[in-house]
């Protein structure tokens, strides 16, 4: 495989995380921030020492011009793509009549456009690699038809990205382009993990080595003939 990988959302946490882990599997790296451009700097600089080209770019990605040229100018420095990972998304946690306008938009756009618009930005680029990979972050439970009260918005969403990565993954299989789904819990980094902890069958919040895991089960080139699917890295949440 072609190791030339965008990661969205890779200057903090578990973006950052997983940007960090292909470089240490010799892949050239793109980090994507849109604020934090200190955060990305420091995150490249450390992917150098592990001998791979990274490079740093800024992008509002809930707006398709700037998730094409992210793509466009990545695949240009890389010199290709074959891995992208959509890992951008806001949450909201708010009842749904007293959501605004405004904040079901962020929701909506932050976590499935903003997967739409790079994805189909980084097709040719896929395609052309002869084996890439996609992956796509939901959330446990996603795949469960059932009422929201507190974040409808986000589930919505998150939902819609597990149905769009079925649909390309099976328009995709033969393109030698695999499209998969990591749906985490409650992890280390989350803003409500305090509250959490308790409600959690293993009374832990999962670490963001355990959900890069996930993720590069999904990567790895013993992943060629698993597509569609979606792994739930959730410590049992919603069993």
């Amino acid at each position: 495989m072609l190791k030339k990988a965008l990661v969205t959302g890779s200057a903090v946490g578990i973006g950052r995380a997983i940007t960090l882990n292909l470089a240490s599997k010799g892949f050239d790296v793109a980090f994507h921030y849109n604020k934090s451009v200190e955060a990305a700097n420091q995150a490249a600089q450390e992917a150098t020492n592990y001998g791979v080209k990274a490079i740093v770019k800024q992008a509002d990605i809930t707006k398709p011009e700037q998730a094409q040229s992210l793509v466009e100018n990545a695949a240009a420095q890389l010199g290709g793509l074959s891995v992208v990972v959509n890992n951008v998304g806001n949450y909201l946690r708010k009842s749904i009549s007293k959501t605004s306008i405004k904040e079901w938009q962020e929701v909506i756009n932050s976590n499935l456009n903003a997967t739409f618009y790079i994805t189909k930005a980084a097709l040719p680029y896929l395609k052309a690699a002869n084996g890439a990979r996609i992956v796509n972050f939901a959330c446990a439970s996603a795949q469960n038809i059932a009422a929201r009260q507190t974040n409808t918005a986000y589930m919505v969403a998150k939902t819609g990205i597990i149905i769009y990565t079925k649909s390309l993954a099976l328009e995709l299989i033969k393109d030698k382009i695999t499209v998969n789904v990591i749906s985490p819990g409650v992890a280390e980094n989350s803003w409500d993990v305090e509250e959490m902890i308790p409600k959690l069958p293993a009374k832990r919040p999962a670490t963001l080595s355990e959900v890069n895991n996930g993720v590069w089960f999904f990567i790895n080139p013993n992943s060629d003939y698993i597509t569609g699917q979606v792994l739930e890295v959730s410590g049992g949440w919603s069993l």
